[in-house]
């Protein structure tokens, strides 16, 4: 009998090829991933979700605030355990050992990997904006594109400056590099420092 880590990922996505050791959780992840299946409504904000428990950590990180796992390293807080190991592992372990075979970029996920290449590469853009017909490689990003462009929604707030944003991530980035000052980027040629990593890139190609 094989145990759970030697199960082989028999059955594949017809969408995105990803491999699943049981038909049930590939049907699982087409409903919710593919077709955007998702039964469970935030009633604060609408938004939905495939899993009650997915409901619930997005209420406790983005309405109530709540980050309990902390970066021994840096001020980095989040809400997602996960976050915080992709966190370690991206910023202060410097570990990518991922990288793509066209551009040779290097990545610390596989699934990142895999994400840059669908949409920088192949072009795959599969999350269309149901108001203006745009596409997005993730859905993330259309979320963001809806919620500025169409809707204006800007309901995350600096509590320094009153400035607000669609997304709770850019009040965090506003606060670390407007008000605390913070450069975490640093140029590998000179000694500038940069709080967005666009930033640095910038400075680089105009060096």
């Amino acid at each position: 009998i094989q145990s759970v880590h030697e199960e082989k990922q028999q059955f594949a996505c017809i969408i995105c090829d990803k491999k699943f050791s049981r038909m049930g959780n590939m049907n699982y992840h087409i409903e919710r991933v593919h077709e955007s299946i998702r039964p469970f409504t935030c009633e604060i904000c609408g938004k939905k979700f495939c899993q009650k428990t997915v409901m619930k950590k997005h209420v406790s990180s983005v309405h109530e605030g709540k980050k309990l796992f902390k970066c021994d390293l840096c001020d980095y807080c989040t809400s997602h355990k996960q976050s915080l190991k992709n966190h370690m592992l991206s910023v202060h372990e410097g570990s990518k050992t991922f990288t793509c075979k066209i551009c040779n970029k290097a990545f610390f996920a596989k699934q990142k990997m895999n994400r840059h290449i669908a949409s920088v590469h192949e072009g795959s853009k599969p999350f269309k904006c149901e108001l203006c017909d745009k596409f997005f490689s993730q859905k993330t990003h259309m979320e963001r594109h809806i919620a500025s462009i169409h809707t204006g929604e800007k309901q995350f707030k600096c509590d320094i400056c009153d400035y607000r944003f669609t997304q709770k991530s850019d009040v965090t980035r506003h606060i670390k590099i407007v008000h605390e000052g913070k450069k975490q980027f640093k140029c590998d040629v000179c000694d500038a420092r940069f709080g967005v990593k666009t930033n640095k890139k910038k400075h680089l190609l105009s060096a």
